[in-house]
């Protein structure tokens, strides 16, 4: 029997503004499409314990969260008329001000490509097995809790 692949949403390192302007270009040929919905997640330099975050390590165990992915991407197409959905996550070192995590949802009207693009963010956050180590400016650090 062979397992079935899932899409791969892992990119290592930042996720570039020419990826995603690329991937925004890509719809252009797809008529039947009325709205997309963008979410770009973005590290912050936060400041925690007067230590200021200069990037975030990401790290997660791949099988397991495609697995995870692939069942929160179903069940986002099974409550929404969906024409598309991308999804891309960062993993390993992404500094201060660069983009993590880029959520392209697609559908014949707004509400569902927002509705949706908002839930499937919420999901990820919640439930998707990728952890974040918060990298200070002292060489020092500590794991993220997601807000």
């Amino acid at each position: 029997m062979t397992e079935k692949k899932h899409k791969q949403i892992f990119i290592h390192g930042a996720i570039s503004s020419s990826f995603i302007a690329e991937s925004i270009q890509k719809h252009s040929s797809k008529t039947n499409i009325g709205a997309h919905s963008i979410f770009l997640g973005q590290v912050r330099s936060d400041s925690i314990n007067d230590k200021k975050v200069i990037a975030i390590d990401y790290s997660t165990y791949e099988e397991m969260a495609l697995e995870k992915m692939h069942e929160l991407r179903e069940g986002i197409f099974a409550k929404y008329p969906l024409t598309c959905m991308h999804i891309y996550h960062s993993l390993g070192t992404v500094a201060a001000g660069e983009i993590c995590l880029f959520v392209f949802t697609s559908a014949i009207h707004r509400k569902e490509a927002i509705d949706a693009c908002e839930e499937m963010v919420e999901l990820i956050k919640k439930e998707l097995p990728v952890w974040g180590k918060e990298l200070f400016e002292d060489e020092s650090h500590q794991w993220k809790v997601n807000k």
